[in-house]
């Protein structure tokens, strides 16, 4: 695709995106999996069902924008996951592999709002206003949850794996 326009970009960026939610709802189930304490597993499960809303918010704004869904190999979003299936792989305390766990969400969720947050820019300069606002809705999530992780790392977990 020759990107030639911000319009250009923009469909770019929504199908990498789209596939960086794919690619997230295979992740969550192992991290849910691979986490001991309880909050940190009802979080991941929460995100997940979450996600598979953005998934389908993506796929409306795919629709305004006048393009079928498609997603294209989000590079950033396999080398995060491979990092937490690393991480996952290693033999760790039980805290300290919650901790490692919320790092690694917060990597991904810190990359995702990036991500929403330029879309949404630009779907609004082009005039795209029902995909902006759709694009907000997801965009806000991902902050809520990025500070539910904040909060369980520093009310509970980060605690724990530094005793």
């Amino acid at each position: 695709m020759k990107l030639n326009s911000l319009e250009d970009l923009c469909k770019d960026q929504l199908a990498d995106t789209y596939d960086a939610e794919q690619q997230i709802l295979k992740a969550l189930p192992k991290m849910a999996k691979a986490a001991s304490n309880a909050e940190l597993k009802q979080a991941f499960a929460t995100h997940e069902k979450q996600t598979k809303e953005h998934v389908a918010r993506l796929e409306q704004v795919f629709k305004a924008l006048g393009i079928p869904a498609k997603g294209k190999t989000c590079k950033a979003t396999k080398g995060l996951i491979e990092e937490g299936d690393e991480l996952m792989s290693e033999r760790a305390d039980p805290a300290v592999m919650d901790a490692g766990l919320i790092a690694a969400a917060q990597k991904v969720e810190h990359y995702e709002m990036a991500c929403y947050g330029c879309l949404r820019t630009w779907t609004t300069q082009l005039g795209f206003k029902d995909a902006a606002r759709l694009l907000q809705q997801t965009l806000d999530e991902e902050e809520q949850t990025d500070k539910l992780l904040t909060q369980l790392a520093e009310r509970i977990i980060n605690i724990k794996a530094a005793s």
